[in-house]
């Protein structure tokens, strides 16, 4: 700067000896230059010797980026106007694929939602919400809305959106209380039926013998009825107990189903049913327990006899092979009744459904048979394969691991739906 001084005293002082008006111009625009090139724009005060000049950043770089991406949880990034600026990997597969720049308003239409993103921004402070979505499969979040804050201390300019899955808990949590309405609903009824007769034996029926002996084997049939669903209960919360402990006990699957068989030939004798074996050679062992076992094919071979009856025979099966280069072992039950429509059959092993009530409550069914069946054959790492179509007929297949057998026979042919 001394330097552009200098040079201006001089040039001014030639031009004055020259050209007093040029001399004049001269030294104006001299100044006029100095005063653009040094004047200190827009600081009032030096900055201290070491300090850095300030810096604008960006309310979601490359680092907050980052780091977004490495989470597992499905996150959006919102700034204040509840725009969309940034979703993670991890959001694309549940959510889908979502508009940067678009209102989030336009993806989530759920009001909760939408309110409690409102509270977060208007109160800069943390809010959750619960969102059911109904997209594909029905899936369950938990969504957290957290203000991110500047260095600064001011007021967040971008909030984000972490999505847990809470699927498995509320489902969980929904199959408890429909399980809790439905046994007391199966509670409720044989004990209404049993008040009503008890009241009526010490009424208008009391003195009237044959009333009384009618009214008390109704009584006998609803507590028989009680004490069955009350032990299948038992039955099921033992086995989901045990589910997780391995079974390592060799079993004969052929001694197995020939027992079952003679223990239930009077009960298909009674429904005018024939219990047919084809068994095959012995010695088709696999790991499980045999008690267990004996209630998985009892349980199937009642079922055949009450609700397949109208076909006069039930057979039990069973076939070896291989699946995936693994050698099997398969045994089935199978009747010649009604059959089952489609639409019923992946929801048979669930507890207490019917495809038809009235029916299995005459045939004096708890709806628990299947269900119990399932969670035994979970444990025993096997599974249960179901081959039905109306008018033909039911196959129950179960499906285990043998334990000793040639891995290349012929493969089995593979059923027409699993649970």
């Amino acid at each position: 700067m001394k330097s552009l001084a200098l040079f201006a005293v001089v040039a001014t002082g030639l031009a004055s000896v020259f050209d007093p008006g040029i001399a004049i111009e001269l030294a104006l625009f001299c100044v006029f230059l100095i005063a653009i090139l040094f004047w200190p724009v827009g600081r009032s005060e030096p900055r201290p010797v070491g300090a850095e000049a300030p810096v604008e950043r960006e309310a979601f770089g490359a680092g907050s980026r980052a780091i977004v991406e490495a989470l597992a949880e499905p996150v959006l990034v919102l700034d204040r106007e509840t725009t969309l600026t940034y979703q993670n990997p991890a959001s694309i597969e549940p959510l889908g694929r979502l508009a940067i720049g678009e209102a989030v308003a336009l993806r989530f239409r759920a009001p909760h939602v939408l309110s409690a993103i409102d509270d977060a921004m208007r109160m800069d402070e943390r809010r959750t919400a619960f969102l059911d979505e109904r997209r594909g499969a029905d899936r369950s979040f938990e969504i957290e809305i957290l203000p991110v804050r500047d260095r600064d201390g001011g007021r967040p300019r971008i909030f984000l959106l972490v999505f847990s899955d809470r699927t498995a808990v509320r489902q969980t949590d929904r199959i408890r209380t429909d399980f809790v309405a439905n046994a007391s609903h199966e509670l409720r009824t044989p004990l209404a039926s049993l008040t009503g007769f008890i009241e009526t034996l010490q009424g208008p029926a009391r003195d009237d013998a044959l009333a009384r002996d009618r009214f008390l084997a109704i009584m006998r049939d609803q507590a028989a009825r009680m004490s069955r669903l009350i032990d299948d209960l038992l039955s099921l919360s033992r086995i989901e107990m045990k589910r997780h402990l391995p079974v390592s006990e060799a079993v004969d699957l052929r001694a197995i189903l020939t027992k079952v068989a003679d223990q239930m030939a009077p009960l298909a004798s009674d429904m005018g049913v024939a219990i047919e074996t084809d068994l095959g050679p012995s010695g088709l062992e696999v790991a499980g327990a045999s008690d267990e076992l004996m209630q998985v094919f009892s349980n199937l071979v009642e079922n055949a006899c009450k609700y397949g009856r109208s076909g006069g025979r039930v057979v039990l099966r069973l076939r070896t092979g291989a699946e995936r280069g693994h050698p099997v072992v398969d045994a089935s039950v199978e009747d010649f009744g009604e059959g089952i429509a489609a639409e019923h059959v992946p929801r048979l092993t669930e507890r207490f459904y019917r495809v038809d009530v009235g029916s299995s409550r005459a045939m004096q069914g708890t709806g628990l048979g299947l269900a119990i069946v399932r969670n035994i054959l979970q444990r025993h790492k096997a599974r249960l394969l179901i081959d039905s179509e109306p008018g033909r007929g039911t196959i129950f297949t179960t499906r285990f691991a043998r334990l000793s057998g040639n891995a290349g026979e012929a493969q089995i042919k593979p059923e027409k739906s699993s649970v």
